[in-house]
């Protein structure tokens, strides 16, 4: 099959995507280089062009190849030409389940989890239910209307985007003027409230091996410049340590370990996903499962992986040869 790496999307997340297949593209030369513009089209773009592309959490890519369609046609052709596509996508239709939908239905084989599971766990409010059934607890939900109670109750709040990535749209709910962004920014997007949990953050990775077995990868501790995980700290700021494996205690670092599985098993996703936590004096509290984590050269799942001794053109290999199976089944 012919290797395609397929980068770029709809989403706000484009930028982190085009980061994310520098590096895939770095591991695996061989693949040709699709770029899914936000006209809705998919370009060809040359290794020259996507190497050479500066500051890509800042400033937009944009493809020097031909206009291969939209991502439908696109998508035609990849099944014409016996393609598996390794996805530098995150976000947006591209992570709900949509994009994988159109894969599905074509009989092209892509990385990651299939569209059912990504529809779930990009859902943070679905994700959180079905994680509670497989007995990964997380922070109660708080409806809009009890935001103001729930303050009171609480004293301090976490809000987010209920479906969306890279910490855009994180509110920390402080003050009474917090309050009012929240309401603000619910009535652009559903969100998701919860009362803020203090502790340390982790995140977790979980690889599906090409045996179909899985494995969780050394917990990561992140202590986040400013105080706060979002877009900045992630890709903008060389403040934020990330500590892998983590300094937690053996028994907490094992239930991490365990919960990221389970979040992993309830949710029904393939491949590879990556689990987020808070740490707190009760023991890990899950947060989200994200299924089209980061693999920038910054990223936090390529550090796991290292961390677990597991070359990256390994890993990628891995993941092409179960996308590869799943489709012919």
């Amino acid at each position: 099959m012919r290797l395609t790496l397929l980068f770029g999307g709809l989403s706000r997340e484009r930028l982190v995507a085009v980061a994310t297949t520098q590096s895939l593209h770095k591991a695996l030369p061989e693949g040709d280089l699709w770029f899914w513009d936000e006209d809705n089209h998919v370009y060809e773009a040359s290794s020259l062009a996507l190497l050479g592309h500066q500051r890509p959490f800042e400033v937009p890519f944009r493809a020097d190849g031909h206009d291969l369609g939209t991502i439908d046609q696109a998508l035609d052709r990849a099944a014409a030409e016996d393609r598996v596509l390794v996805l530098g996508l995150h976000g947006g239709i591209a992570e709900n389940g949509e994009f994988q939908v159109k894969c599905e239905a074509r009989g092209v084989p892509f990385t990651g989890s299939g569209s059912a599971a990504s529809h779930l766990a990009f859902d943070k409010v679905s994700a959180k239910r079905f994680a509670a059934c497989a007995g990964v607890s997380s922070p109660a939900g708080i409806a809009l209307s009890e935001l103001d109670a729930a303050f009171a109750e609480y004293g301090k709040l976490v809000a987010k985007p209920a479906q969306d990535g890279s910490s855009f749209g994180l509110i920390f709910v402080n003050s009474t003027n917090d309050l009012v962004a929240v309401r603000d920014a619910a009535k652009e997007q559903p969100y998701l409230i919860e009362p803020f949990v203090t502790g340390a953050e982790a995140t977790c990775a979980v690889l599906e091996q090409t045996d179909g077995s899985l494995i969780a990868l050394p917990p990561i501790e992140i202590i986040p410049d400013r105080g706060a995980f979002d877009y900045h700290s992630k890709y903008l700021s060389n403040k934020t340590q990330e500590i892998c494996p983590a300094r937690f205690a053996p028994e907490v670092i094992a239930e991490i370990q365990r919960l990221a599985i389970a979040a992993h098993k309830a949710l029904s996703c393939r491949g590879y996903t990556r689990s987020d936590f808070i740490v707190s004096d009760k023991g890990p509290v899950f947060i989200e499962t994200n299924t089209l984590p980061g693999m920038t050269a910054s990223s936090l799942y390529p550090k796991a992986l290292a961390a677990q001794g597991i070359g990256f053109v390994e890993f990628l290999h891995g993941q092409v040869d179960i996308a590869i199976k799943r489709a012919r089944a």
